[in-house]
């Protein structure tokens, strides 16, 4: 009985394998002691705070998450403060729900980690909670902050990412997730800080097939809309209306804000654009998003990085 059940379990594990080649992700996923996968990407952004993921590649998510690709967004702090009348645990509750809305939206997963809006720091308890975050997830792509951005809290989420980048791969840093067995692609969210070097980016993705969901995401996080987002300061707050034709007219003007910033992305970028998509669908592109591609982590081909932005696959 014994041989009998070795072989049988002999055999069996011969068939999963054969199963497993057919799929090289899943093949990586049961040999780093994970899940098999479905083969689709599965890509984590950080942001610092609860609406930066959502303009940042909120679009490009939704392009992904629309072809059954698996999408998370981590705000690195909960937003406490980002508001001209309101702060700690009420704001940072408020913050959380609306990206919580967004993320259905989008079709995405997101969490906030309980960090001060602020108060984010380069530590080792921070690292660790990065390399678990992308462990966790799996991911095939990574994405956050340039560490030269305006706000401590943007740059040092870039640095945390960074500092991620290799570590993901070490197996006794953090040994209570596995780690990846291949190192992700990390990328940044665009900019247009120029010091000590100015934003390059390495793709750049056109997203007017799904910016009506990219804007009603955004509509999402009120919080902002009728603080920083209405004033630019920290000192008034200018309410969305409760009367519907005042509140699509505040809509609207919002939309259009978030828009003219995705096509001067777009413009800036015309010519990648182009050489990405070809000079007519290039030409014609009104919204984009851009990202740069980090020195750090797995380095794809050109053509291997329009493949994980689907450029040339969406419809």
């Amino acid at each position: 009985m014994r041989i009998g059940r070795s072989v049988a379990m002999t055999g069996l594990f011969c068939a999963l394998m054969v199963v497993l080649a057919g799929n090289p992700r899943a093949l990586l996923a049961a040999q780093a002691g994970g899940p098999a996968d479905d083969g689709k990407l599965r890509i984590i952004v950080f942001g610092a705070h609860p609406d930066d993921c959502e303009l940042k590649a909120g679009g490009t998510a939704a392009l992904w998450a629309a072809q059954g690709h698996h999408v998370k967004f981590v705000s690195t702090t909960n937003g406490d403060i980002g508001h001209a009348e309101i702060a700690g645990g009420p704001l940072a509750r408020r913050r959380i729900a609306e990206v919580k809305e967004a993320a259905k939206v989008l079709g995405i997963a997101t969490e906030v980690l309980d960090i001060h809006d602020g108060e984010l720091m380069p530590t080792l308890e921070n690292r660790r909670t990065f390399v678990r975050l992308i462990r966790e997830w799996k991911a095939d792509i990574v994405m956050g902050h340039r560490p030269n951005d305006y706000h401590p809290d943007h740059r040092y989420t870039g640095i945390l990412m960074q500092d991620a980048a290799f570590m993901v791969t070490v197996a006794f840093f953090c040994p209570d997730v596995p780690q990846l067995v291949k190192n992700p692609v990390f990328l940044y969210l665009s900019d247009n800080f120029q010091k000590p070097n100015p934003f390059e980016p390495a793709v750049v993705v056109g997203i007017d097939s799904v910016y009506d969901k990219k804007a009603d995401a955004i509509w999402t996080l009120e919080s902002q809309i009728e603080s920083t987002w209405a004033t630019g300061n920290f000192e008034t707050v200018v309410p969305v209306p409760a009367d519907p034709v005042a509140r699509e007219q505040r809509r609207l003007q919002v939309r259009e804000r978030i828009a003219a910033r995705d096509r001067r992305v777009a413009d800036k970028y015309r010519e990648k654009l182009i050489e990405s998509y070809g000079p007519e669908k290039g030409a014609r592109i009104v919204h984009a998003e851009a990202f740069e591609l980090c020195e750090y982590g797995r380095q794809p081909s050109p053509e291997e990085l329009k493949a994980l932005f689907l450029i040339g696959t969406a419809k």
